[in-house]
């Protein structure tokens, strides 16, 4: 059967290789952005498509479509762009999340949460799983965020078991790949572009603190097959579990880039979490997935979109 899918946050980063993938299948998108964070560079090439139709829309007010399949991936992800109108970061995770079940209730559709591991916070548990309920500060300065995405979660299962909305969460980990955006303060196009340009590389703290880097294919990957199975609601973390201190990633991007830029430490950001790795046996039981591409092999064609985009 093919599905009417409507994508929230379209034109972002994994938006837009999620409209794509779904396309590739063969079936219809509802691409729907405010183009805040997102950019129509993004999905330019598709928009040809017949199967392919962008809504210009901010997830903050209603409206009604008709759709089978709803991914709900709308909200600025990186620390710079949720912290620089935090109010908005927030409305845009409670007020989205309750149009978008509100329309999924009315039309019957599937709905898809793009969750996050920030809802875990800085984890007194390592590996996190699923069934961790997180450490979080609810008025720090990552807090709109972090709390805007539990209170999300909260009312996808809230709709899932007062209204019986057909959900699916999925809490997605440090995803890296093109078309993440130049300016986007995350940790991987930051030391990219710094090491392309051949400015100071900077860390955070001693630069000990870990993350785990899932390539952006690999979560669309599971994206779609959490959409895909009849029977498991989640929540489900989506990531990959190879885990790396913040120095080790700098210093594999100094190798690939050929950069002789050297590395700079300034104090630790407020609420920045010291580890982060995803316990992914819940993915592999029940969606059979798991990341297939290792942090090298996806930093390459990283580094040469972001060569491009800087005009290298």
């Amino acid at each position: 059967m093919s599905h009417v899918n409507l994508v929230t946050g379209g034109a972002g980063f994994l938006g837009s290789h999620l409209c794509e993938a779904l396309l590739a299948r063969g079936e219809e998108v509802l691409c729907l952005d405010n183009l805040f964070t997102g950019r129509k560079e993004n999905i330019a090439h598709l928009l040809g498509d017949s199967n392919f139709e962008l809504i210009r829309h901010d997830v903050t007010e209603s409206i009604v479509l008709e759709a089978n399949r709803i991914f709900n991936l709308a909200c600025p992800a990186s620390p710079v762009h949720y912290q620089h109108n935090p109010v908005k970061t927030i409305k845009t995770n409670v007020m989205g999340a309750l149009n978008m079940l509100g329309l999924a209730k009315r039309v019957k559709a599937r709905i898809l949460q793009a969750s996050t591991s920030e809802i875990y916070g800085d984890p007194a548990v390592h590996p996190q799983e699923e069934s961790y309920w997180g450490n979080v500060n609810p008025i720090g300065p990552r807090s709109c965020y972090d709390e805007g995405k539990r209170v999300a979660e909260t009312l996808f299962f809230d709709y899932y078991q007062q209204n019986q909305v057909d959900i699916r969460v999925i809490r997605i980990f440090n995803t890296y790949g093109p078309r993440m955006q130049v300016d986007d303060g995350r940790v991987v196009s930051n030391f990219v572009v710094q090491a392309l340009r051949g400015n100071p590389i900077t860390l955070y703290g001693d630069g000990n603190q870990t993350r785990s880097f899932c390539y952006y294919e690999d979560l669309i990957r599971g994206m779609m097959a959490m959409m895909d199975n009849d029977d498991f609601t989640g929540p489900v973390n989506l990531g990959n579990p190879d885990e790396f201190t913040i120095r080790e990633l700098a210093e594999a991007v100094i190798r690939l880039t050929g950069s002789k830029s050297e590395l700079v430490f300034k104090p630790l950001p407020e609420n920045d979490p010291t580890r982060r790795k995803p316990n992914i046996s819940l993915a592999k039981e029940k969606l059979n997935w798991e990341p297939g591409i290792k942090l090298e092999e996806g930093l390459k064609p990283t580094i040469a979109y972001f060569a491009k985009e800087i005009g290298l």
